[in-house]
Order: C-alpha cells, then structure tokens, then sequence
C-alpha cells in the first residue's frame, strides 16, 4: 500500500510539473525542449524516491504517532469530560441537597441546646432541692438547740423559784423533819 501511495505521489508532481512546464513554453515562443523536461522529471522523480525511502518511513512514523497521541488525547478529554460531568452532578446534587443539609443540622442544634436547656434545669432543680434539704435540717438543728436551750434555761428558772419558794415556806424545824422523812424512806425501803 506504501508504494501505491508513492507512485500516486511521483505522478501527481509529474502532472504538476508538466503543467508548470507547459506554462513555461506557453509564454516563450520557443518549442519545447523535451530532452531538457524529462531530465528534470527524472531528477524530479529519483530525488522523490530518495526523499521517500530515507524520510518516509519517520514520516510515516510520526503522522502513524501523532494520530494516536491526537486519539489518546481525544479519549483522555473524553474521559476528562466524563468525569467532569459526574463531579458537576455530585456538586448539583449536594447544592440541591445544601437546603435541607441546613435544615437538619439547625434541627439537630436545636435538639441538643434543648437536652443541654433540660440538662442544665435539671441539675439546677437537683441543686436547689439540695439546698432546700440543707437549710431545712440546719432550721431544724437550729430550732432543737434552741429548745432545748430554752428547756434548760426554764428548767434552771424553775429549780431556782422552787427552792425560793421552798426557803421562804420551810424553816428550820420543817427542814429537819423534811430530811429525816426522806432518810427514813430510803432506810426502809
């Protein structure tokens, strides 16, 4: 297939020359000198060939290269694309999904600032009841030792007008009799 593509390539530049050539005799009035064309046809057609078998081949190469870098490239922009395309939806998707993202999180903050508002009445209502049950056995330990400071105060009170009034009631003779009566129970019990 190679040489087929070259021996098209030879004679189109033969054509092309001829064409030229016949330009070139058109405007001289002199005849053609054919000896001199086919020369140049054949230095046409050898230097091709030459041109041909040493940079053919890298030529070759490089076109045969270049279109499948030109096709890899093509296949990484599609895939690039593919993939630019799936990020772009994930990026609608959460923009779509960003409202209710917000409502649920403001829904879950609020939710935890009321447990912490329960959290927080309830250890104050614990506290306070705490300081209620303190305050009301310190009155109560307070209200004891005052009675029964008042009961040893009116204790005291009452011996000291007893034996006021027994001093002023008993005399002498009435105080001996007293103690003795009180010997004799204990002897005789």
């Amino acid at each position: 297939m190679g040489k087929q593509k070259f021996v098209r390539l030879a004679l189109l530049l033969a054509l092309a020359v001829l064409a030229c050539a016949a330009d070139a005799w058109a405007a001289d009035d002199h005849g053609p000198r054919w000896a001199d064309f086919g020369w140049r046809v054949a230095n046409l057609i050898i230097f091709a060939g030459i041109l041909w078998y040493f940079v053919g081949g890298m030529a070759k190469k490089y076109f045969t290269g270049r279109r499948q870098s030109i096709k890899d490239e093509l296949d990484g922009l599609e895939e690039r694309r593919v993939k630019a395309r799936e990020s772009l939806e994930a990026v609608e998707k959460r923009i779509a999904n960003l409202e209710e993202e917000r409502k649920a999180i403001l829904e879950q903050s609020r939710e935890q600032a009321d447990r912490l508002k329960a959290s927080i009445i309830e250890d104050a209502n614990r506290q306070a009841a705490q300081i209620l049950e303190q305050a009301r056995l310190t009155a109560e330990n307070e209200g004891r030792a005052v009675l029964n400071e008042v009961r040893a105060t009116l204790a005291d009170e009452i011996v000291a007008a007893t034996e006021k009034a027994l001093c002023s009631k008993l005399n002498a003779g009435a105080h001996e009799q007293l103690i003795s009566n009180s010997l004799n129970k204990v002897v005789l019990h």
